[in-house]
């Protein structure tokens, strides 16, 4: 039995087999990889977007409603300024823009509330009166106090460098950034604008539009959550409970 064992012949695999083998089961490992990231791809990537015809129908409307809207406010003569203490408004979009009217969208594109719950500064004057009166069913906006202005900065301000944002808790970074406007630190930051003064314009697009926060039950309940915020449009001093709400 050992005898007969011992007397058995081990076939030898080529080399050029073995090689061939080695390069078959590298391309399939690849095909299998590349499969696994297509599938990947796949999965991750944006659905489709089925519209229906009702939902056509009703950004229809919108866009009409809008368009009516924004054509009987030129046909009315202007707001009047508000009393001169108050330079500073604050805006929050609260309200959907899913087919708008293209002005509409424009302006909030100008205003940079491109996304909801966000919110900016605002210089009042004419022109920035008749931008809100535009907008006026999709945000709500107000004057803020200097707590609420404060609070805002020091919570949740943030400014861009390249494609990354970026807190604002350096004095030096500020300093570097706007000391040729005379702001060097989070205060002169905050006062220059409540104040409004001279380089409101370049410390308010320092800073990134403001992303509010909704609790996430409150997101779920959005009939609640904009009952709880109330109307669009002027709010007075009212906007400082909104900001404290989302802030």
């Amino acid at each position: 039995m050992a005898e007969s064992e011992s007397n058995k012949v081990i076939k030898l695999v080529p080399e050029y087999l073995l090689k061939k083998r080695k390069a078959y089961q590298a391309i399939k490992a690849t095909q299998a990889k590349l499969a696994l990231l297509e599938k990947r791809k796949v999965c991750k990537g944006a659905p489709i977007k089925f519209k229906r015809l009702e939902d056509f129908l009703k950004d229809s409307h919108k866009k009409h409603r809008d368009d009516t809207r924004i054509r009987r406010l030129t046909e009315r003569p202007p707001a009047p300024l508000p009393p001169a203490k108050y330079k500073l408004a604050f805006a929050i979009r609260i309200r959907d823009i899913k087919g708008v009217s293209p002005q509409v969208m424009k302006v909030v594109q100008m205003l940079r509330l491109r996304k909801i719950f966000s919110g900016t500064f605002v210089r009042i004057g004419k022109t920035s009166l008749a931008m809100l009166k535009i907008v006026e069913p999709y945000v709500a906006w107000g004057y803020p106090n200097l707590k609420s202005v404060r609070e805002l900065i020091l919570k949740r301000g943030q400014t861009k460098v390249g494609k990354k944002a970026v807190p604002l808790t350096d004095n030096t970074f500020i300093e570097e950034r706007m000391g040729k406007h005379g702001i060097i630190c989070l205060e002169d930051l905050i006062h220059e604008l409540y104040s409004v003064g001279k380089a409101f314009r370049e410390a308010n697009n320092f800073l990134m539009p403001f992303k509010l926060s909704v609790a996430r039950h409150a997101a779920k309940d959005k009939t609640g959550l904009l009952k709880d915020l109330g109307k669009t449009g002027f709010r007075g001093t009212d906007i400082n409970a909104i900001i404290r709400q989302l802030n």
